[in-house]
C-alpha cells in the first residue's frame, strides 16, 4: 500500500519543519512549501491527498490558495486542513465555506494534529453513507448515497464534514444532539476537538444553506437541533 502523500503549505520555517517531521514518522509521503505559489508548482508534478494550509502566507495569501484549489477541477476534491494563528471566528468560516474540511489553530500538539490529519483521511476515503431514498425536509433534500444535498433545487458545495453534520441533524427532526454527539458522529471517537469547533462549524453550514439554515436551531446549554 502506497503512503498517503501530504502537502504542507507554511511560510514559518520552524512550524514547517515540525509538521514534515512529525507526518514523515508517522509514515506519510510529505512535500513543504513557503508560499501559495510554491504549492502551485509543487501541484503540478504531484496532487497530494491532503493539504495543511497555512492562512497567513506571503504574497497569495491562504483563503486565494483555498480558493483556487477548490475551483480548479484536479484539485477540488483534495481535503484541506487550514492552520491558523489567528483564532479569528471570520477567517475560519471564510475558509470553511470556501471548502476547507477542517482547521486547527496555533500554537497545536503534535499530537492533536496527527489525529486531525488522521481523522480528516478517514471521512474521504470512507463508504458513503448507507443507500437510501433521499430525506426530504422543508425545502431541503439530502441523498446519502451519492452525497448530494440540494435546496429548492440547487446543488450545494458541501464539505464531508458539512455533509455529514447536516445528516446527523437532518435525519432526526426536531432531536438535539450535544456537541460531543457531534463531535463523534462527524469525526468518530477519540477526535480532539473543542465545542468551539463544532460552533464555527454550524456557522458555516448555515451559510451554506441559505433560508433553511435557520431551521438549524442553537439550544443554548445543550447543543443543536434541526427543526422539522
Amino acid at each position: 500500500m502506497s503512503k498517503e502523500r501530504l502537502l504542507v503549505i507554511e511560510d514559518d520555517e520552524d512550524i514547517l519543519q515540525l509538521l514534515k517531521y512529525n507526518l514523515a514518522k508517522e509514515g506519510y509521503e510529505v512535500t513543504g512549501v513557503m508560499s501559495g505559489e510554491e504549492a502551485a508548482k509543487a501541484l503540478k508534478s504531484s496532487l497530494p491527498d491532503l493539504v495543511l494550509l497555512d492562512l497567513m502566507l506571503p504574497g497569495v495569501d491562504g483563503l486565494d490558495v483555498c480558493r483556487q484549489l477548490k475551483r480548479n477541477a484536479q484539485t477540488g476534491q483534495i481535503p484541506i486542513i487550514m492552520l491558523t494563528a489567528k483564532g479569528e471566528e471570520a477567517d475560519i468560516v471564510t475558509g470553511l465555506e470556501l471548502g476547507a474540511d477542517d482547521y486547527i489553530t496555533k500554537p497545536f500538539s503534535p499530537r492533536v494534529m496527527l489525529a486531525r490529519v488522521r481523522a480528516v483521511l478517514r471521512r474521504v476515503q470512507a463508504e458513503p453513507p448507507a443507500e437510501g431514498t433521499p430525506l426530504k425536509i422543508h425545502e431541503l433534500v439530502i441523498h446519502p448515497g451519492r452525497h448530494e444535498v440540494a435546496v429548492s433545487g440547487q446543488p450545494l458545495d458541501l464539505t464531508v464534514t458539512e455533509f455529514r453534520l447536516l445528516y446527523m441533524l437532518a435525519s432526526r427532526p426536531g432531536w438535539v444532539f450535544t456537541r460531543e454527539q457531534i463531535v463523534k458522529g462527524v469525526h468518530g471517537e477519540d477526535y480532539p476537538a473543542s465545542d468551539r469547533s463544532v460552533d464555527v462549524q454550524v456557522v458555516s453550514l448555515r451559510k451554506k444553506l441559505g433560508p433553511e439554515g435557520k431551521y438549524l436551531e442553537t439550544v443554548r446549554g445543550v447543543g443543536y437541533r434541526f427543526k422539522g
